[in-house]
C-alpha cells in the first residue's frame, strides 16, 4: 500500500508575502475592472432610459397641459455642480441645488408657442436666489408668455422679496392661508475680521486705488468705512428704487404706498393680527388665498383636465418637457456664439461655474476660431478676481474684435470690478437696469506673520545679500520700502484699469476717473454714465450681435462650453454622492448655517487663491445685496 503523501509545504518568508501581495493584487484589479464595467454600463442605461423616456415624452404630451414650474435652488448662469451629481440627486429623490437660468427660459418660450401647453403654474417656495438681473430676465420670459393670451398662475406658501419679485410677473399670485409675503428692503452688511487677526498676529497690508474701493476693508477695519457707505447707498437705493417701481408698476400699487407698507410692517402687522397672508391680501400684493387643494380646484373648474389618476390636473414639468423639445444644433449654418463668464476670477483653469484665466480665454479662442462664429456673446456675472486672469479674458476678447468677430457682452446680475474689465473691449455692452457694475479700482493684499510666530515664541532672523533679498518672506515684518513697491505696482495697474476703460470707451482719462475710484453703480446708473450702451437681457444682445453680423433674422445660437469632464470626475462625483449618502443615512448632517457660511462670508473667497509671500492683486468688488 502506497503511503500518503506528505501535505504541500506552504511557501514561508518573502517569497510568500510576495504571492499573497501577488494575489491581493489580482483580486483588486478584478474588483477594478468590474467596478469600470458596470460603471459604464449604468451610464450606457441611463442614456437609453434617457433618451427612450424623451421620445416617449415627445409623443405622449397631451394637449390642454399645464407647464409646472418649480425652480429649486440657486438660478444660476452655469452649472458649477458636477453632470453626474446632479443626475444621482435626481435619482435618489434630493432635491437639485441650481436651476440653469437658460433651461428655465427656454421652457417658457417654447411653451409660449406650443399649442398644447395653455397656461404656466410657478411655484417659486424652493428658488434660493439669483440675482434681480437674473429674475428679471425669467420675468420678461413669463411677460412674452403670457403676450400670447396664455395665463401664468402663481403659488407658494411664502414668498421673499426675490421670489416675489418673480411672481409679480403673473396673471394670479395665491398664497397659502397660512403663508405669506415678507419684503423688507435692501442691505450689504459684511463680517470684518480686524480683531480676529490682531489677536492672531496676522499683519494684513492693503494697498488699493479708488476712494470707493471697499472689498477689502474687512481685513484692515472694524467696521465699514463712511466712503463705503456713501457709496453702497447709492447703488443700494438705485437697485430698491427700481424694485419698487417695477413690482408696483406689475401689481397697479402706487410705488410710494408699497414703500410706505414694507417700512411700516411692524404696524400695519397689528391690524391683522399677525395673519401675514391677509396682510398681504390688504395691501394688494396677492390676489388671493388658496391651500394646493384649492389651487387644483380652480384649475379643474377653469377647464384643466384632470390628471391619469384623477386626483389633480394634467401637467408637465420643465425637466420632462425640455426633454420633449426636439432642438435643432444649426448644422453648419453661421451664427452666434456664446461664452459663459460666471463667478470668480482667478488663474489658471477653472470649473464651470467660476472664471479661469486660461480656462475662460481658451473658450473665447475656441469660439473665435470656429468657422461657425460669426457673433460672440460673452455673458458676465462676475463681482471680479484676479488681475492677470481678467486681463487674459481681456485680450481674448479684443483679438476676437480684431479677427473682424462683433462682441458684444450681456451683464448678469454682476459684473463689477474684474467682471468690467473683461467686458469693456466688447462693441457693445448691455446691463440690465439693476445690474451691479463698475468698481473700477484695484487693491493688493499682503498677509505676514511676525506676530504670530511671536506668540509661541518664534523669531525669524539672519542674514541678506541686500535690501530687497528676502522682503516677501511673510515670517518678517513688511518693509515700508517694499509696502512702497507695491503701491507702485497697484497705482499703475489702477492707471491701466482707468486708460484701457477710457480708449474702450471713447472717452478721456479723467472723464473715466472721475465716475471709477471703485465706486458700484447699478445699470441704470452707469448707463447715465456712459459705462454700457444699452439696457436688456441676454437676447437683446444676442439680437444686437446678430445684426453686427449681419446675419438676418434666423439664424442658429449655441453655447461654446468645456467638453463633459473625463471618466475619473466620474468615478469622484460617485464616490462623494455615495459618501454623503451614507454620511446622511447614519443621521450625520452639518448643520443648515454651515453651508450658508460662503454666502455669509464672501470676503473669505479672496482667500482661496492667495498666495503667501507675495502680493496678491484684485479687481474685485464684494456688492451683493440681500
Amino acid at each position: 500500500m502506497t503511503p500518503p503523501l506528505p501535505p504541500p509545504r506552504r511557501p514561508r518568508g518573502f517569497w510568500a508575502f510576495i504571492r499573497s501581495l501577488g494575489r491581493g493584487i489580482n483580486v483588486v484589479r478584478l474588483v477594478i475592472i468590474n467596478l469600470l464595467f458596470f460603471t459604464l454600463l449604468f451610464v450606457v442605461f441611463l442614456a437609453i432610459v434617457g433618451g427612450l423616456a424623451g421620445g416617449r415624452m415627445a409623443r405622449t404630451l397631451q394637449n390642454d397641459s399645464v407647464l409646472v414650474l418649480k425652480p429649486q435652488g440657486q438660478l444660476v448662469e452655469q452649472y458649477s455642480i458636477d453632470p453626474l451629481q446632479r443626475t444621482l440627486d435626481g435619482l435618489s429623490g434630493n432635491e437639485p441645488k441650481q436651476v440653469q437660468l437658460r433651461d428655465i427660459v427656454g421652457a417658457i418660450d417654447a411653451a409660449a408657442k406650443d399649442k398644447r401647453i395653455t397656461r404656466i403654474v410657478l411655484l417659486p417656495d424652493d428658488l434660493q436666489g439669483g440675482g434681480f438681473a437674473a429674475l428679471r430676465e425669467v420675468g420678461a420670459a413669463l411677460d412674452r408668455f403670457r403676450a400670447t393670451g396664455k395665463p401664468v398662475i402663481v403659488w407658494a406658501v411664502n414668498l421673499d422679496q426675490g421670489q416675489y419679485y418673480l411672481a409679480a410677473h403673473a396673471d394670479r399670485v395665491l398664497i397659502d392661508p397660512q403663508g405669506g409675503v415678507m419684503l423688507t428692503g435692501l442691505a450689504d452688511y459684511r463680517l470684518f475680521y480686524k480683531n480676529l487677526l490682531d489677536k492672531l498676529g496676522v499683519d494684513v497690508h492693503l494697498f488699493r486705488v479708488g476712494q470707493f474701493k471697499s472689498a477689502a476693508e474687512p481685513y484692515i477695519l472694524e467696521q465699514a468705512s463712511p466712503e463705503a457707505k456713501q457709496a453702497d447707498s447709492y447703488w443700494l437705493g438705485g437697485l430698491w428704487d427700481q424694485y419698487l417701481a417695477e413690482v408696483a408698476t406689475l401689481r397697479k400699487i402706487d410705488p410710494a404706498t408699497l414703500r410706505d407698507d414694507i417700512d411700516n410692517l411692524p404696524q400695519t402687522i397689528a391690524s391683522t393680527q399677525g395673519d401675514l397672508a391677509q396682510l398681504a391680501l390688504n395691501e394688494h400684493l396677492v390676489d388671493g388665498l388658496a391651500t394646493r387643494a384649492d389651487l387644483i380646484a380652480m384649475l379643474r373648474k377653469e377647464g384643466v383636465p384632470a390628471d391619469d389618476k384623477g386626483h389633480s390636473f394634467r401637467q408637465v414639468d420643465q425637466t420632462r418637457y425640455l426633454a420633449s423639445q426636439t432642438s435643432s444644433p444649426g448644422g453648419f449654418e453661421p451664427g452666434v456664439a456664446i461664452v459663459v463668464a460666471e463667478g470668480e476670477i482667478a488663474g489658471g483653469k477653472q470649473s464651470p461655474g467660476s472664471i479661469g484665466g486660461e480656462s475662460t480665454a481658451a473658450l473665447i479662442r475656441q469660439a473665435r476660431e470656429d468657422r461657425k462664429t460669426k457673433a460672440l456673446v460673452l455673458r458676465v456675472n462676475s463681482p471680479g478676481g484676479e488681475v492677470f486672469a481678467a486681463e487674459q479674458i481681456r485680450r481674448e476678447v479684443q483679438m476676437t474684435r480684431d479677427a473682424g468677430i462683433p462682441v458684444v457682452v450681456s451683464m448678469g446680475d454682476v459684473a463689477a470690478s474684474g467682471g468690467y474689465w473683461i467686458s469693456m473691449n466688447a462693441n457693445k455692452i448691455f446691463a440690465e437696469p439693476n445690474t451691479i457694475t463698475g468698481s473700477i479700482g484695484i487693491f493688493g493684499l499682503y498677509y505676514s506673520i511676525p506676530n504670530t510666530l511671536a506668540k509661541f515664541g518664534v523669531q525669524s532672523d539672519g542674514v541678506a545679500t541686500g535690501p530687497m533679498a528676502g522682503a516677501f518672506d511673510i515670517t518678517r515684518a513688511l518693509d515700508p520700502k517694499v509696502g512702497a513697491v507695491i503701491q507702485a505696482i497697484i497705482n499703475k495697474g489702477y492707471h491701466d484699469f482707468v486708460g484701457n476703460v477710457a480708449t474702450a470707451r471713447g472717452k478721456s482719462y479723467d472723464a473715466i476717473n472721475a465716475i471709477a475710484q471703485g465706486r458700484v453703480w447699478t445699470g441704470q446708473q452707469a448707463l447715465d454714465r456712459g459705462l454700457v450702451d444699452q439696457l436688456g437681457g441676454l437676447g437683446n444682445a444676442v439680437a444686437d450681435a446678430a445684426s453686427l453680423a449681419k446675419l438676418g433674422s434666423d439664424y442658429p445660437v449655441r453655447y461654446v462650453e468645456p467638453p463633459a469632464g473625463g471618466f475619473q470626475r466620474f468615478l469622484l462625483g460617485l464616490n462623494q454622492s455615495a459618501s454623503v449618502r451614507i454620511l446622511q443615512s447614519w443621521g450625520l448632517r452639518l448643520p443648515n448655517w454651515v453651508a450658508q457660511m460662503p454666502a455669509l462670508a464672501p470676503e473669505l473667497q479672496l482667500l482661496r487663491t492667495a498666495k503667501a509671500g507675495t502680493p496678491n492683486i484684485y479687481v474685485d468688488c464684494l456688492c451683493s445685496p440681500h
